[in-house]
């Protein structure tokens, strides 16, 4: 399933009852706090849903998937997710 932030804001503002605008701006606010948080600090950690982590990857040589040349793939930084206890059961979780 694929979730967009216009369908994050629908469901805002059916489930908190304020106006459209105001949830598009709280699912906006959210995401610039997730993303500035990233930044900052590295780890984001949301209680019974998981963990965001940057992780710090090596230069490593890799191919060009087009051509099939081999290159180099730079230093780069990714976000990893590591899940919850909690989320873990529920997903696990039949009767969900």
């Amino acid at each position: 399933m694929s979730i967009t932030k216009v369908e994050l804001a629908e469901m805002a503002y059916e489930h908190m009852k304020v106006d459209k605008k105001k949830a598009a701006e709280l699912v906006d606010l959210f995401f610039e706090e997730l993303k500035s948080g990233l930044t900052k600090d590295g780890d984001i950690q949301v209680s019974g849903f998981g963990k965001f982590v940057i992780k710090q990857k090596r230069q490593r040589k890799g191919r060009n998937p087009q051509t099939g040349d081999a290159m180099t793939i730079g230093e780069r930084k990714v976000v990893s997710f590591h899940h919850s206890q909690v989320l873990k059961e529920r997903l696990n979780n039949k009767k969900s």
